[in-house]
Order: structure tokens, then sequence, then C-alpha cells
């Protein structure tokens, strides 16, 4: 079965580039968001197994949105990402309770679907 994404970036050439790597990796991405109020609600509708956050959106910050979606009852795994490769520090994804951060221009040589599947 493959893991459900939820992509949350304010680029939609980002969201669309992600999409197609997250695809290629066997991941299946179930929806999209631009702002953190909307990936809020969007996590809550759709439940995703996991989201791929960008750290700088307009309406907020991306680490504070990752704490609060890998808070969810179901505990979804969160990847960080920024173009800024310094976006994140170590205690910033410990805080936020996300798997980790890779920098946007590292994502398409990352190990995505290790880090955003719950390996059993």
């Amino acid at each position: 079965m493959s893991a459900s994404v939820l992509v949350v970036d304010d680029d939609p050439v980002f969201r669309r580039l992600a999409r197609r790597m997250l695809t290629a990796g066997g991941l299946v991405v179930i929806a999209e968001a631009d702002t953190v109020a909307a990936a809020m609600d969007v996590a809550r509708e759709v439940r995703p197994d996991a989201a791929l956050v960008d750290v700088g959106l307009p309406d907020g910050d991306g680490v504070t949105l990752a704490s609060y979606i890998a808070a969810l009852p179901w505990r979804p795994l969160v990847l960080l990402t920024s173009t800024d490769p310094d976006a994140a520090s170590g205690d910033d994804i410990r805080r936020s309770g996300a798997n980790g951060f890779v920098a946007k221009h590292e994502l398409p040589n990352a190990p995505l679907r290790q880090l955003l599947v719950r390996q059993s």
C-alpha cells in the first residue's frame, strides 16, 4: 500500500514538481495546500499518512504547522523543506515532531519514501 502525502507550499510550480517526485517514488499525493490555514483544514479532512511542508508560508511558519500535523491523532510523518538549506535547525525539527528537513534542491536525490513512510 502506498503512503498518502499532503504537499504544503505556496508555490504552485513547486507543488507540481513535488507531486511528480513523490509519485515517482511510489507515494500518492492526496491533497495540496498553499497556506497554514488551508493545510490544517485539509489535513483534518483527508487524513494523510505524511506531509511535505515548506518552512516559509504566507500566513505562518511551516515549523509550527509541522508540530500541528505531527500531533494529529493518526500521527502523520512530516518532512520540512525550504529553498534555504538553513531554514530549520535540528532543534526546530525535534520541537516540531518532524521526521526531518531536506532543502528543496536536494529533494530529487533524497530518500523520500524512507522519510515519508512509517517503517514497520
